[in-house]
């Protein structure tokens, strides 16, 4: 039987290969992303403009779910930005940026679509966050937060929407090479660098981490973790949290030195 899905963020980078993934599984498709795309990927795959930081966009996401499909079975709450930086360089616009886009936009997702769930008695919920919001890796403030808000929200919905037939699934994907490059944020350029850096070097590639994702949603399970290292990342500062924390320090060590090179450069410049 065919799954109605919405997906935000859905025109570029993960988004687009799960909703690439969904449609080949024979799925319906919406995606609701600020840009259109160029081209809509095979299938029953639709478009509708969306602002996740504007709630009449979401509403109009709900009433076309209702007028064309009459329901909606999975939300995959996707779209997101990248951002780093030391906490005192980030402004307070950077951290109203992230967290309306990264956070507040899931949190209107959820809040638009639930009602509709709780009528149905039926529904999956699909929160895209990031191994950033378990690891919490130093020069990366704004972006662990808004991403371990997801995971919190995530784990509260969970069992909060379970007595009505709704299901909860978080995926904690590490770097993947996408368009999160083309939009990444940051005051500081040694950081920006070196997470443009570890992106480019991001594997799996999208359109596995979006076949995990599927299959994974499909069988119910509630965090992803999609990279097999991350995996053992978070098993690593669960069980052994003193050599995870050495090793982040030695790490960030030596970006400091790089940021003090940097913050030298600067100094002259302005001077």
């Amino acid at each position: 039987m065919s799954r109605r899905v919405v997906l935000t963020g859905g025109a570029s980078g993960l988004g687009r290969a799960l909703a690439q993934r969904y449609a080949a599984a024979g799925d319906h498709v919406l995606i609701a992303d600020c840009s259109e795309p160029a081209e809509l990927p095979t299938g029953t795959v639709s478009f509708i403009r969306l602002d996740v930081r504007i709630h009449n966009d979401w509403q109009r996401a709900l009433r076309w779910c209702e007028d064309h499909w009459g329901g909606l079975d999975v939300l995959v709450n996707n779209a997101g930005v990248t951002a780093v930086g030391r906490v005192e360089r980030l402004q307070a616009d950077d951290w109203d940026w992230i967290l309306d886009i990264n956070l507040k936009g899931v949190v209107h997702g959820c809040r638009t679509f639930v009602p509709l769930f709780k009528q149905q008695r039926s529904g999956h919920i699909v929160n895209i966050s990031a191994l950033a919001g378990l690891l919490n890796m130093p020069g990366m403030a704004s972006y662990n937060v808004s991403k371990a808000a997801v995971i919190s929200l995530s784990e509260t919905l969970r069992q909060e929407l379970a007595p009505f037939g709704i299901r909860t699934t978080v995926v904690c994907p590490g770097f993947v090479n996408t368009s999160l490059r083309a939009g990444l944020h940051s005051p500081d350029p040694v950081l920006a660098e070196r997470a443009d850096r570890m992106i480019q070097r991001g594997k799996p590639t999208a359109e596995q981490v979006a076949e995990q994702v599927v299959d994974a949603v499909a069988k119910g399970r509630f965090l992803i973790l999609t990279h097999p290292k991350d995996r053992r990342a978070v098993r690593l500062k669960r069980f052994l949290p003193r050599v995870a924390d050495a090793q982040t320090a030695v790490r960030w060590r030596r970006t400091v030195r790089r940021l003090k090179t940097q913050d030298r450069q600067e100094q002259v410049r302005t001077a």
